[in-house]
């Protein structure tokens, strides 16, 4: 307990119910933390300790009673901002919009506080959600809390960095191309790409069927947690699934993949995995193997450029327009990534019909199913490069394995899995890479079964364990709040 802070959700209601510790401790422990070290890594847009305090107070009184127990009872959960508070400022990290105020909760919100979460906290992202750093002229530069050089991924940085930084046992996070995967890759956290459809959104993107809410958290068991609490039916979302989640977690899950056939891929086709990640990923691989799963090496024939296409291509009928319309008034405003994104839309559906683009999706789509026919998961890396530069633009690409790629999402290995996005998708920690931060892989499951991804993750965490590390944080009030430039 000598670090209160960093105690995970699954924990922490165990004492809540034993009366062994109060929800009153817990938040004013990461508090405190949160005091201490978030003027470094900038992860949070504001703080609501205030009117989350009494909410703690009443979940003590709750657990005194022993009665209306719910699942989060007490537990402090920090909200990516692009999930609306009611009658509280709803940027989606727009200098332009920095005035807005959300008209009523997003639907995981309201799940979280009819479960009795507690919302104290909101994370940053960049602008729109549409990069995989984590840095806006409204917020400034969110740091990644194992090396401050780099970034914590994006477009939830916020949460992966609030996680690592025992700002939160719990975080909810957005996915729509890596978004809640690659920052919990690059700060060893766990994330959750849902099945689409399987917790609700919002209009008009809850359409979209790249898109998906979820959770992010410090283990497999907590990403459960919050996922059972986020998911079924919305009546604001015409796509949302009916029956809700159930997952279970066992404390141990490394006989859970005895006998399991488990794909490992680990270039999905032609990314140039960096050395460091690809280690990682085959020291998982090889730990779930020594556990008694059945682990074979695939090839899958995609290139970054068709998976860059087809997804461009997507964004150029749906997410693009939708951002071109919501800051028109103020594009002078606009991060340069920002316009980059949606000029890359653009010039996408202005090359390709929407036809040719669901044409590759489904051709896609089709070539995971027959690659993963007789497995039960696929293993693969997150991302092909192993960190991204804190404050980073890329807008002329990357360099990747000893490769110059045209575009920095090109070194990401998430957006297939959108594209196939009935498919859930867990992100757990591999390793750390050379240069301090840690890597992570993803584990692809069949359409709509989670609980398979979940048992396999609870598995990777059993046999390669992550759980007691830390990163190597001193209490700093930590550099101003800098801006970045728009250019």
């Amino acid at each position: 307990m000598t670090e209160l802070h960093y105690l995970d959700a699954t924990t922490a209601l165990r004492l809540f119910r034993a009366r062994e510790l109060s929800p009153v401790e817990l938040l004013e422990a990461v508090a405190a933390r949160t005091q201490a070290v978030n003027g470094g890594i900038n992860a949070l847009t504001e703080t609501l300790f205030e009117e989350a305090l009494p909410a703690a107070r009443q979940a003590a009184a709750s657990y005194a009673r022993g009665r209306d127990l719910t699942p989060l009872l007490g537990l402090p959960v920090a909200a990516k901002e692009k999930h609306g508070l009611k009658g509280r400022t709803l940027s989606q990290g727009l200098v332009a919009r920095k005035g807005d105020r959300a008209k009523a909760d997003h639907p995981v919100i309201d799940r979280i506080r009819r479960a009795g979460g507690i919302i104290h906290a909101r994370t940053t992202t960049p602008e729109y959600s549409c990069a995989t750093v984590t840095h806006s002229a409204l917020w400034g530069v969110t740091r990644n809390p194992w090396n401050p050089q780099y970034s914590p991924g994006g477009s939830s940085g916020g949460s992966g960095a609030a996680l690592a930084a025992g700002l939160a046992p719990l975080a909810t996070a957005s996915d729509i191309a890596g978004s809640t995967r690659l920052p919990a890759s690059f700060t060893g956290t766990v994330g959750y790409k849902a099945p689409y459809g399987r917790i609700p959104g919002l209009p008009p993107l809850s359409a979209d069927h790249y898109r998906g809410d979820g959770p992010m958290a410090r283990t497999v068991a907590d990403t459960a947690l919050l996922a059972n609490v986020m998911a079924g039916r919305h009546a604001a979302d015409h796509t949302s699934l009916g029956g809700g989640l159930a997952l279970a977690v066992p404390p141990t899950g490394a006989d859970s993949v005895a006998g399991l056939r488990i794909a490992l891929c680990i270039r999905l086709g032609n990314y140039p995995v960096a050395a460091d990640v690809e280690a990682n990923t085959r020291a998982v691989a090889s730990a779930l193997a020594a556990a008694g799963a059945v682990v074979e090496e695939i090839e899958l024939p995609w290139t970054v450029e068709h998976i860059s296409r087809t997804i461009f291509t997507h964004f150029g009928y749906l997410l693009g327009p939708v951002m071109e319309d919501d800051t028109a008034d103020a594009p002078e405003l606009l991060a340069a990534y920002t316009r980059r994104f949606m000029a890359d839309a653009q010039k996408a559906a202005g090359e390709n019909r929407f036809i040719d683009g669901v044409r590759a999706e489904t051709r896609i789509q089709a070539e995971l199913a027959a690659a993963m026919a007789g497995f039960d998961a696929l293993i693969c890396p997150a991302s092909a490069v192993a960190a991204l530069d804190a404050d980073g633009m890329y807008l002329d690409g990357i360099d990747a394995g000893g490769v110059r790629l045209g575009h920095y999402w090109q070194a990401h290995m998430t957006a297939p899995f959108n594209i196939a996005n009935r498919c859930p998708v867990l992100a757990v920690p591999s390793g750390m890479a050379e240069c301090g931060i840690p890597t992570g892989v993803q584990i692809v499951g069949h359409p709509f079964d989670d609980a398979t991804v979940f048992a396999v993750g609870a598995a990777v965490e059993t046999v390669r364990p992550w759980a007691d590390r830390r990163p190597d944080l001193v209490a700093s009030a930590g550099p101003p709040r800098g801006t970045v430039a728009i250019v």
